[in-house]
């Protein structure tokens, strides 16, 4: 009968993606929960809000300067005029770009600095989310809304945004000096609105669909890199290199299409904008021509050509509008993933009467738990059973018995459906599930090392331990010599994931960062099954030495590291089917001595 690890709830579950979200193209809604991002630099926001302002009426000014010179002091042949004229337009232009250059500033300022606060946002977020979440979402998901959609949030608040209010501001500004110089061609260019905002709404509608579903795709893409990149061993392994590259080739190749879609449509939306404003400008000479010359003028020259410059300012716009609004596309698909994440409440959280756990002395009293992490399949039924402040007690079964589902509740990583857990006769429920484990060392059989040495990975426990306290810990669990062989000792780098050091130079790591914790309650997860026989020999007298005094709950895959147990737990299928010490369940002729039984055999 396997003794492995993991459970049938989450096996059975496995990984689900995140549901897409639908929304409207632009929502203000979005825009509006982005804008409260800037609140704190309220200052920084304001100040670029006025040069967008100013930047708005320079452009537009600028056009009426060159206007009032061509028919003011050129038309009337007047040089000093037109000197003066030179120089105003020259000033003007200078300021201008004083002005843009600011603007610019003050936007890159304000979007990293939007940008940086969703993300420390979105980071502390998912780390109150439970282990439920992670179980569901794949890491290349969460790495994508990071990356990608933190950076396309970032381009339209630094770009998108500021530069399309400056667009509309200038046609704004254009179209009263349109309005003043002929106000029926005026009208003329009104009745272009709903041409252009017919075409708009067919064509954004088209790409918001194709933006998104690009999105989706970028995200599927980053997710299986990430999986088979952390998978690479097993890939390998079964020789899966050429099928995993082929579902990863139609995966880009489905990228590609999305992309080119999108590229379709961009480049048939953009030119019929600019055709659109060029024939219009060609109908404006046409008409405001005729009325020049027309016997009886209602128009003069000047005021034909000032009129068409301010139009061609006015038609300007729309095609870089069109091109803002493409990225804004991107922005908000962004957006709604990013916010989608923070919205996400957690599965469950403490109690709002919950309260920090004082020092534990160590009794842990399960009573009536029942648990599954699909509600409608519970993987533990009705668990009861009482250990003593120092006692040890080991949890023995075939793989999906529920012996992880056991240590996760205890850890508050999930919560009991029914029944109570109580440490020192205090609810788990009403107790903060940070208090609780900052008084628990937890060694995984997954051991898990951050990048960086040695010494600070065992820091990892306590951040103020000395090199002194370090090296106390390696020898109390009997391998300081090895910590002294590597390279630089405990300053030697472990690589990512730990790679730089053998599997079970790692295993004994995360030993020293437990001992390290000094925890009231000790949890070894199958913490010895990634260790060599000889390894494991020489760690039993240190593994008595770390649980003793403390209250420990072993799940061990090797029988022989549970010997010494004041109570073992034998479950099958969740429930808890024989209980007892080792010899005595041996006696028994139960369950557990047939495992055992069958364990010296393979054993020798």
């Amino acid at each position: 009968m396997s003794l492995g690890v993991t459970d049938v709830g989450l096996t059975r579950l496995g990984r689900r993606d995140e549901p897409e979200v639908h929304q409207r193209p632009l929502d203000f809604r979005l825009i509006s929960r982005l804008m409260e991002y800037t609140r704190p630099y309220a200052s920084k926001r304001n100040w670029l809000a006025v040069l967008v302002i100013l930047r708005s009426i320079q452009l537009p000014g600028l056009t009426w300067c060159l206007a009032a010179v061509v028919n003011g002091p050129i038309a009337d042949r007047d040089v000093s005029g037109l000197a003066w004229g030179a120089v105003g337009f020259l000033l003007l232009a200078i300021s201008t770009q004083i002005v843009m250059h600011y603007r610019q500033l003050l936007a890159l300022e304000l979007g990293e600095n939007v940008v940086t606060d969703l993300r420390n946002a979105i980071f502390r977020h998912l780390q109150i989310m439970p282990m439920g979440y992670f179980n569901r979402t794949k890491v290349g998901r969460i790495i994508s809304r990071m990356i990608g959609d933190i950076e396309d949030v970032r381009i339209g608040v630094q770009e998108v945004l500021f530069v399309s209010l400056v667009q509309l501001g200038q046609m704004l500004v254009a179209a009263a000096f349109m309005l003043w110089y002929d106000w029926q061609l005026f009208l003329l260019v009104l009745g272009l609105a709903p041409i252009l905002w017919g075409l708009n709404r067919a064509f954004h509608r088209r790409l918001s669909h194709s933006l998104r579903v690009l999105r989706e795709s970028f995200s599927r893409i980053t997710a299986t890199l990430a999986e088979s990149v952390l998978g690479i061993r097993v890939t390998q392994g079964f020789v899966r290199q050429e099928e995993n590259a082929r579902q990863f080739g139609a995966l880009v190749e489905d990228h590609s299409r999305y992309s080119t879609v999108v590229m379709r449509t961009q480049g048939l939306f953009l030119p019929l904008l600019d055709l659109n404003s060029q024939v219009f400008l060609a109908a404006l000479l046409l008409i405001g021509g005729g009325r020049v010359l027309a016997a009886e003028p209602s128009m003069t020259l000047g005021e034909l050509v000032g009129f068409m410059f301010m139009a061609n300012l006015f038609f300007a716009p729309i095609t870089v509008l069109g091109n803002q609004y493409n990225q804004a596309m991107t922005a908000m698909a962004g957006a709604e993933r990013l916010f989608h994440v923070l919205d996400t409440p957690p599965e469950w959280e403490d109690d709002a009467d919950a309260t920090a756990a004082p020092p534990f002395a160590g009794r842990v009293d399960f009573e009536n738990v029942t648990f599954g992490y699909d509600p409608a399949r519970p993987v533990v039924h009705e668990i009861s059973f009482t250990v003593e402040p120092g006692q040890t007690v080991a949890l023995v079964g075939h793989t999906g018995s529920g012996k992880t589902s056991i240590i996760n509740l205890l850890s508050k990583f999930y919560q009991p459906q029914s029944g109570r857990i109580l440490l020192d006769g205090q609810d788990l429920r009403l107790l903060t599930g940070s208090s609780v484990r900052s008084q628990m060392g937890i060694v995984l059989q997954q051991n898990f090392l951050f990048q960086g040495t040695v010494a600070e990975n065992i820091r990892f426990a306590r951040p103020d331990a000395t090199d002194d306290e370090l090296r106390t810990v390696c020898e109390r669990l009997g391998f300081w010599d090895m910590v002294s062989s590597l390279p630089q000792g405990l300053d030697t780098p472990v690589g990512e994931r730990g790679a730089q050091l053998s599997l079970g130079q790692r295993q004994l790591v995360c030993f020293a960062r437990a001992l390290l914790a000094d925890p009231r309650i000790l949890i070894l997860d199958e913490a010895t099954s990634s260790i060599d026989v000889q390894t494991e020999h020489r760690l039993q007298e240190a593994l008595q030495q770390l649980v003793t005094g403390r209250t420990s709950f072993v799940v061990a895959h090797r029988l022989s590291t549970i010997r010494n147990a004041d109570l073992v737990l034998v479950l099958d299928h969740g429930r808890i089917v024989e209980r007892g010490k080792h010899l005595d369940l041996l006696a028994s002729g139960g369950i557990y001595a047939d495992m055992y039984r069958h364990f010296v055999q393979a054993s020798g």
